[in-house]
């Protein structure tokens, strides 16, 4: 039996991530799209990898477990990977709520039931979680603390008080920041670790979609004005994955990590800023 690694979503910064942690282990990659699954399996599995590709829906509570079970079939769980997610421009508004928001959360909480002792995981978030208004204190124990069977009948997130679905975005990666400082305690207690990344415009295939979408001109002008200028790469969202999943992160729980070039700054502070 190995130490099994539980890999959500088969992009590009999911696999970077997996190919840093993964070798000597049994991954495990759920996808929605089983093709991507077993596309992502064969190119790590051609590169010495141990990678078994399983269907699954994040927005079902009961897929998620499916593929929990599937994967406690080759060992314990010992790290999760959760890269899965739609954006603004490929979904409505209820599927990001019901995939982004409310998947993330069960995923969260279903690993951090059966994860192992000394476990660790990463959940990729967004820098949009920072862009938005700030929330009130009560909204934020909201998002961290409702068991997510009641998550979307919060007030906040009714259509009425969603205005796109770029809105609705930002909602749910303020959300998976929330979740993982309250999901960090209750990993805690089995002496596991859980943290989410928020990466700005890094180049996958999502990202190109979000340059062709229509608010293209709007990523592009957000790297472009960033003081990195230029957009970032899943490598770099890998460099610091391996920090938080391995020894030397072990301090680090509960913790939020934006990694955008400095979009953000730029967006409070710089010429991002919508008043100058």
């Amino acid at each position: 039996m190995k130490d099994v690694v539980l890999w959500t979503g088969a992009g590009q910064i999911g696999m970077a991530i997996a190919r840093r942690v993964g070798y000597g282990k049994k991954i495990v990659v759920g996808d929605k799209n089983l093709k991507n699954a077993q596309a992502a399996a064969q190119i790590m599995n051609q590169s010495g990898f141990d990678v078994v590709p399983v269907e699954m829906d994040l927005g079902s509570r009961r897929s998620i477990k499916d593929l929990i079970c599937e994967a406690q079939t080759y060992g314990e769980i010992s790290m999760l990977i959760n890269s899965a997610g739609v954006s603004p421009s490929q979904a409505p508004i209820e599927t990001i709520l019901k995939v982004d928001l409310y998947g993330t959360a069960v995923l969260l909480e279903e690993v951090g039931k059966i994860i192992r002792s000394g476990g660790t995981g990463v959940t990729i978030s967004s820098q949009s979680g920072h862009r938005m208004r700030q929330l009130t204190a009560e909204e934020d124990k909201l998002l961290a603390c409702t068991p997510p069977e009641e998550l979307l009948d919060l007030d906040i997130l009714q259509p009425e008080n969603i205005l796109d679905t770029l809105h609705a975005y930002q909602l749910a990666k303020r959300c998976n920041e929330k979740r993982v400082m309250a999901e960090s305690v209750k990993w805690g207690e089995r002496g596991a670790r859980i943290n989410s990344i928020s990466p700005g415009i890094i180049v996958t295939h999502l990202a190109i979609d979000e340059f062709n979408g229509p608010r293209g001109n709007f990523y592009k002008n957000m790297f472009a004005k960033c003081p990195a200028g230029r957009p970032g790469t899943a490598d770099e969202v890998a460099n610091v994955a391996e920090l938080l999943m391995s020894d030397k992160g072990s301090f680090i729980t509960g913790a939020d990590f934006l990694i955008d070039g400095g979009a953000t700054a730029s967006y409070f502070y710089g010429p991002l800023n919508p008043q100058k």
